[in-house]
Formats: structure tokens, C-alpha cells, sequence
């Protein structure tokens, strides 16, 4: 049975921090206390020596979590068909549909992006995530459309992760949001965590991992307002978080914004437009747009006449 690996980088904002805490804040599959079990198997490593739950981190630390499979798991093929905007030896670019996961997780082992990615790459994926997330290098939310990449080897995955963790790549989103926002554009710079009342939340947290999004208005309509959100940071449900907190949820979000949400959608009206990185062999700058899905565009319409 193989173990799924984990791999994460330690950035300034994380230096002085507890690895127990740091390791619950950045992988979802686990609690802090599921984590215990973990550090007490020997299960974490930083450069390749296994440390205690209490070591405190240092700026640019390499984190690596073996996290023990809880049942067999065989993670198979599925011929579903992929939007496809680049694909070469290193990398594959997908527009994800909205309501697609990307990786299997508990109770939810098939028809994900990387049930698809099995199927169309074969054996050609990295596998420095393991055997739950070979050649998934970012996430986006199932209800979130878009641009999205995996690396085909290892070599591409640790330059792409580099590329994350220097905050060195684009991704522009678009997105719907309740109210009407009265300045051109702004920035939310507000530091995020597990929310402590609720595991599956993220909040605004003091001495949570700082988190930066940018935003601008294109349009107001009435009573919302579509924006573009680009991200300096990527933390879990960013986007989503950050506009709550400001006063101005994603229409369709029932988690984090109203709980009756009209127009009968599914999940948060946000779409991942844009994604540019340094290719990991060639060192190209290369872009990749995402066109608004149908009922997007549909939807801007129907929030002009509410």
C-alpha cells in the first residue's frame, strides 16, 4: 500500500511557527488531532529528517507529510472528455467545468479531474502528491470553472510549486458579488486559517498565513457587482473569504455568504479566467485565458434586471 505524500514549502510569514499547526493549516485531509498520529508514526519531515510536532519552522523550510492510507485505495482511469488549451512533456492545461473535483478524497474517488488526467495521460503525471493527487500542483473549487494546470514529472511539479510558493504566477478570476462596490478597485491583505468554530471554513485569523487578493471592477449591476479578482496569495477559498469579509460575498455562495441564495445556481459564480507561468524547461512566460462559461454570461444579465 503506498502512502500519499505531501510537499510544502515554509514562507517568510510561517517562520516561528509550530509544524503541527502549519501542516493542519495547509493539507485538508486531516485535523490537528489526526495529525498527532501522524508526527507520532513519524510521518513528517523537514529536508528529509522527520521532526516532533513541536519544531518551529524556518523561512523556506521543505515540509514533506506522509499521510498513511486509511483503506486500499486504487485510484483508476476515466475516459471523460477534457477541454484541453496546452498540453506538452512537462505540463496540461485544462478549463475545468463547473461541478468537476479535482482530486479523489474521501467518498468521492471518481470522476475527478484526476480520474480524467489517468485516462488521457497514463503513467505521465508527477508524482510528488502521491497516489490521491499525481500531477495536481494547485486546486481550484469544484463549483469554480476555469484554467487550471498539472505537471507531467516531478521536475515540472517542483518548479511549478516554486513558482507558487514566490507567488510568481497569474491567476485572475471573475466573479459576481452581493452589493455594490463603490471604489474602482482594491486590495484585501488580511491573513487566513482554519476557522476555529468550524475545521471545514477557512476565516480571517490573526497570525493565520498571509493572503492578498486584488480587485477591480467591471461592471456594476444594481445590487451586485462583477468584478476581477487576481490573487498575490493562494490560500484555500481565498477569493471567497477575503469578498466576505469586506462586505461583499460571490453570489451562489452558501457557505460563506447568505444561506438562501437566488437564481437557483450551483455554488459560488466564480471563474477562473486566467493562468500564466514560466514554463519549468523552456523559461517562457505563457498565458492561458478561459472564456466566461455560458450561464455566466447568461447570469450578468439576469442580476441587471433584479
Amino acid at each position: 500500500m503506498q502512502n500519499d505524500m505531501i510537499t510544502f514549502a515554509a514562507e517568510a510569514e510561517d517562520a516561528g511557527k509550530r509544524i503541527d499547526i502549519f501542516a493542519a493549516e495547509n493539507y485538508d485531509g486531516l485535523s490537528r488531532s489526526g495529525f498527532k498520529k501522524v508526527f507520532e508514526a513519524g510521518g513528517v519531515f523537514v529536508g528529509g529528517k522527520a521532526v516532533k510536532a513541536n519544531y518551529k519552522l524556518r523561512s523556506g523550510d521543505v515540509v514533506t507529510i506522509e499521510i498513511p492510507d486509511t483503506e486500499p485505495l486504487e485510484i483508476l482511469p476515466q475516459n471523460i472528455p477534457l477541454d484541453i488549451l496546452y498540453e506538452d512533456d512537462d505540463v496540461i492545461v485544462i478549463n475545468k467545468p463547473q461541478g468537476m473535483v479535482v482530486h479523489p478524497a474521501p467518498g468521492h474517488y471518481t470522476d475527478t479531474l484526476v480520474n480524467a488526467l489517468l485516462y488521457h495521460c497514463g503513467d505521465s503525471l508527477s508524482g510528488i502528491n502521491g497516489v490521491m493527487r499525481p500531477g495536481i500542483v494547485h486546486r481550484i473549487d469544484m463549483d469554480t470553472s476555469g484554467v487550471i494546470m498539472a505537471a507531467k514529472n516531478n521536475n515540472a511539479h517542483r518548479s511549478l510549486a516554486a513558482k507558487l510558493a514566490e507567488h510568481s504566477i497569474t491567476r485572475k478570476y471573475n466573479a459576481i458579488v452581493y452589493n455594490n462596490i463603490k471604489e474602482d478597485e482594491g486590495t484585501v491583505d488580511k491573513p487566513l486559517a482554519r476557522n476555529p468554530q468550524d475545521r471545514k471554513k477557512m476565516a480571517v485569523v490573526p497570525g493565520g498565513r498571509r493572503a492578498v487578493t486584488h480587485y477591480r471592477v467591471i461592471d456594476r449591476l444594481g445590487k451586485f457587482t462583477f468584478i476581477e479578482a487576481q490573487l498575490e496569495t493562494g490560500r484555500t477559498h481565498q477569493i471567497r473569504v477575503h469578498m466576505t469579509y469586506i462586505g461583499h460575498p460571490l453570489l451562489g455562495d452558501s457557505v460563506y455568504g447568505p444561506k438562501k441564495q437566488p437564481f437557483n445556481l450551483n455554488g459560488q459564480v466564480l471563474h477562473a479566467r486566467v493562468l500564466g507561468f514560466v514554463h519549468p524547461t523552456t523559461g517562457e512566460y505563457m498565458e492561458f485565458e478561459s472564456p466566461l462559461p455560458e450561464y455566466f454570461g447568461k447570469l450578468i444579465n439576469r442580476c441587471r434586471n433584479v
